[in-house]
């Protein structure tokens, strides 16, 4: 059955479901979640169409975030949009369970603002940190509790409290058709290189080139994709 539904032939052979567990499912990832779109949706600053919002989903400053179409952001998810350039969502993005989104964590000191690039896949329990402003690509992968902080303390001055000595922001770029594993860690300033792969748990503190491997605390490349 779910091989006539989708078109592909399953990879391990067929597994079945149950007519009224599919109603379900279908009610639980489409039904409800497209009707709490439609109610968020003109309260953003723009919708492509098609939004799909989930349960206990806890949205600030809605007028800076603009989404494109078949948006998709996940149950108990915290989105603070206020900042310079706000919220930018492209078209078929989806923001899984449990993401915690903020541009500015004191509105007296406003953070810059996140870009999301068309296809990109933000998986569940992920930290984005955009104070200094993160610019994600297009169809990019993100695992699991993946954190991008686009934001640091300084803490030079040993004393004073380091609360005292402010922020220093660069922003984060993660360019198109990157894979970021599980648990991954990307800290302020760096790039992440078109088709690069961050392996799970990685600590990436400076640059990854483009199509290359990287993994470790503190992450290094350790190959490049293609490579024998």
């Amino acid at each position: 059955m779910l091989a006539r539904l989708s078109g592909r032939a399953p990879l391990d052979g067929p597994i079945e479901a149950r007519w009224a567990e599919l109603a379900a499912y279908a009610w639980q990832r489409g039904g409800m979640t497209r009707l709490r779109g439609l109610l968020f949706a003109p309260r953003l600053g723009a919708c492509g169409g098609r939004l799909f919002i989930g349960r206990h989903v806890r949205l600030l400053f809605p007028s800076r975030l603009r989404a494109g179409r078949n948006v998709l952001i996940g149950d108990y998810s915290y989105i603070s949009a206020f900042g310079r350039d706000g919220i930018e969502i492209g078209n078929d993005v989806s923001v899984r369970e449990h993401a915690w989104i903020q541009v500015t964590s004191r509105l007296d000191e406003p953070g810059v603002g996140l870009r999301i690039g068309d296809g990109t896949y933000i998986g569940p329990r992920c930290v984005l940190g955009a104070g200094g402003g993160i610019r994600i690509g297009a169809r990019v992968l993100f695992g699991a509790g993946v954190q991008i902080l686009a934001e640091d303390h300084v803490f030079q001055e040993a004393g004073a409290p380091i609360v005292a000595q402010g922020v220093a922001r660069r922003g984060v770029v993660i360019e198109d058709d990157a894979w970021i594993g599980n648990s991954a860690i990307v800290l302020d300033g760096v790039t992440v290189g078109n088709g690069a792969v961050i392996g799970a748990g990685a600590v990436v503190t400076r640059d990854v080139p483009p199509g290359a491997v990287a993994a470790g605390n503190p992450a290094r490349v350790i190959r490049t994709r293609g490579d024998a």
